[in-house]
């Protein structure tokens, strides 16, 4: 199948491939996405999709960590990989001339890593080290303690780093038989992008994925339900009470999410946007304030966060509120959207003049919605939300006031969120 520059080719056994030729680099960025994060770990096993990813960097059957390491740092490339909570991906980048060489160490890390009992035991450390790190910063911190406030029960509300205590219950089987289960032809996707010519790439690809074997896929997961008005605090002798306040927000796969979009930069997605303007720029209440979305493949939520004085964070929350409110009841201003839907294009036009972010769009479309948006679908889309839509939506996320409110600072116990309400 091919989409302008974006040619996708699916193997007997599942694994799809598709790459994206970019006239005028020298790069090329190839990644291995496998449909396989942190909510479709079983209980007691959380951080297991993390540690795998550092497991692959830490010796082949015919490579060495440090030969792993040197092999891309020698010609100037980038080797690097993540975890998100529906996906693990890893990846290079490379100057046209060394891509055989970025998918060969990609490949050799997928199919031939030792996990040595020496190499996971001193990784675990690495991880309750960087987990620890985590924990320190408490404005990183506050964003997965709101998710596991909103789904406590729900995989999706879990850390991808895992717990201190969980990864002493991960041991080498449970790693084993973790990527039996979940690194099947059938949920992984190859994705390039740059300089390349597809049928030269496809068909390296080809020769590499082919022999993958189908598995049985036995996860299954299910969206989270939304919560009703909860609130949780997490009592810290700091300088700042971090906030964050949200709703339930979209999946990816609604229709709607280019409304959604439009309604995020207008309330906080930039300089210019209400939050940023009332909260810091107009009273000086906080330096860091903003909305984002967080969107998964059945399911969403919608954040506000700010960082402020343990002294003014009840005047904060109340001014988040009224901006939300503003907005239900009277919509957003023309001006407003024609601004949010330059600033969209914009930012999305100017993220993809990187190789990287091409291949990333590829492989997170294509996981999560088993097709390319191409780039014209989503500038029409775009430009076609109304004023009306706007405004409906907000109805929709906000009129029935099922917040949730989690905070991290110097305060005793959660605040009541009810006090703060219309």
């Amino acid at each position: 199948m091919q989409n302008g520059d974006v040619v996708k080719t699916q193997l007997k056994n599942g694994v799809r491939i598709i790459s994206e030729k970019i006239s005028g680099v020298r790069s090329v960025s190839t990644g291995i996405w496998v449909g396989a994060g942190s909510r479709h770990e079983p209980e007691g096993k959380e951080g297991i999709s993390h540690f795998i990813e550092h497991l692959m960097f830490k010796g082949t059957k015919k490579r060495s960590a440090s030969d792993i390491a040197e092999a891309l740092d020698s010609v100037g490339g980038q080797l690097n990989a993540f975890t998100t909570k529906e996906f693990t991906c890893y990846y290079t980048k490379t100057l046209d001339e060394h891509f055989a060489l970025g998918l060969d160490v990609l490949s050799d890390m997928f199919f031939n890593a030792t996990f040595t009992e020496k190499a996971i035991d001193k990784e675990r450390g690495v991880i309750e080290e960087e987990i620890k790190m985590y924990e320190d910063t408490p404005d990183d911190l506050i964003h997965d303690f709101f998710v596991q406030t909103v789904w406590p029960d729900h995989p999706l509300g879990k850390p991808i780093l895992g717990t201190i205590e969980s990864l002493e219950n991960i041991q080498r089987d449970d790693l084993i038989n973790y990527l039996h289960e979940t690194y099947l032809s059938q949920r992984l996707v190859i994705a390039m992008a740059g300089n390349l010519e597809h049928q030269e790439v496809q068909n390296k690809v080809a020769e590499i994925f082919a022999e993958m074997k189908p598995g049985e896929a036995k996860l299954e997961f299910f969206a989270p339900q939304n919560t009703e008005t909860v609130t949780s605090n997490l009592s810290r002798k700091t300088g700042q009470v971090q906030i964050c306040l949200g709703t339930g927000g979209l999946s990816q796969k609604d229709e709607r999410i280019y409304t959604l979009y439009i309604l995020n930069n207008v309330l906080g997605g930039g300089l210019s946007s209400r939050l940023v303007q009332s909260i810091r720029e107009e009273r000086g209440l906080a330096y860091s304030v903003f909305s984002y979305h967080s969107t998964f493949c059945d399911t969403g939520l919608f954040t506000f966060y700010a960082g402020t004085s343990p002294t003014k964070y009840d005047e904060v929350i109340r001014l988040l509120l009224k901006e939300v409110q503003d907005i239900v009841t009277n919509g957003i201003t023309d001006k407003e959207l024609k601004r949010a839907k330059e600033q969209i294009k914009g930012n999305l036009f100017l993220g993809l003049e990187n190789v990287s972010s091409r291949m990333t769009r590829l492989g997170r479309n294509e996981l999560c919605l088993n097709r390319i948006i191409p780039l014209s679908e989503f500038v029409e889309h775009i430009s076609a939300v109304t004023l009306e839509d706007v405004q409906v939506l907000a109805r929709d996320l906000f009129e029935d006031n099922h917040y949730t409110l989690s905070t991290i600072g110097p305060l005793e116990k959660p605040l009541d969120l009810q006090s703060f309400l219309p």
